[in-house]
């Protein structure tokens, strides 16, 4: 399994566009083959900067997803909306206790 967390910092005024814009995306990009959860973050402290938690089977599955038509419609048009550049990291989860 991969975890993938993304983090973002939008520009103050376009904070509603991102939530709407995510809101409107967020069941297809579930419903991608090999995700298996998708959740949003925003920092308590920080209310441009958000965080994206999503698992998945495996590389490929992700890599599929980053390479889809939603993707390729998805992500430019979040990307207008920064103000920081994003950071991305990808992670095998080693241990979780519910």
């Amino acid at each position: 399994m991969i975890v993938r967390i993304v983090k973002m910092h939008f520009k103050p005024d376009a904070v509603a566009q991102f939530e709407a814009l995510f809101a409107s995306h967020k069941e297809s990009i579930r419903a991608q083959e090999g995700c298996s959860l998708l959740e949003l973050y925003q920092d308590k402290d920080d209310s441009c900067s958000f965080y994206t938690y999503s698992y998945w089977e495996n590389e490929e599955a992700l890599n599929k997803y980053r390479n889809s038509e939603l993707f390729s419609k998805v992500w430019p048009a979040t990307k207008v909306l920064f103000d920081q550049k994003p950071a991305a990291n990808s992670f095998h989860k080693v241990h979780s206790l519910l």
